[in-house]
């Protein structure tokens, strides 16, 4: 198990797990990811790791079909400006790896953001820690486990 799965059980939070075979090559983690497992992209959400400009580190989930809009996460965040964070700093601050950063058991509790899009489903599916592993839940279940809030911070 991961930190992520291990989370959600203590909190006996209403959760699905689904695991596919990843294909290193790929070249993009969520999108392999809402492919393998037969879902529509808009339901699959990537995390992912902005620093602002005082150097705070914040946590974004947005669907895997479009990509962040860092002035939206900054206005968010009320904060000046985000820029991606560097992937090593990501994966130490988190204790997970690129293409299997989950939102949830991070090692340091970051303020985390959700793209508000993932309202309008019954579930999301985010990474549960791990490139091929997958959890299925409640977009309001991940924003309590995260301390997370919605914004319009997704661009498609």
């Amino acid at each position: 198990m991961t930190p992520a799965i291990d989370l959600l059980k203590k909190a006996k939070a209403e959760h699905r797990i689904h695991s596919y075979e990843h294909d290193p090559k790929s070249a993009s983690y969520g999108l392999e990811a809402a492919e393998k497992l037969g879902l529509d992209p808009a339901r699959v959400f990537k995390t992912l790791l902005a620093c602002s400009e005082k150097n705070e580190l914040l946590v974004a989930v947005v669907p895997v079909g479009g990509s962040l809009d860092l002035k939206a996460l900054a206005q968010a965040a009320q904060v000046k400006k985000v820029d991606m964070a560097d992937p090593t700093v990501a994966q130490r601050t988190t204790g997970y790896l690129v293409g299997g950063i989950s939102p949830l058991g991070q090692k340091k509790r970051l303020r985390t953001f959700i793209d508000q899009s993932a309202q309008a489903y019954p579930t999301i599916h985010v990474s549960a820690g791990r490139r091929g592993l997958e959890v299925e839940l409640a977009a309001q279940v991940l924003a309590e486990q995260t301390g997370a809030r919605f914004a319009a911070i997704g661009r498609a």
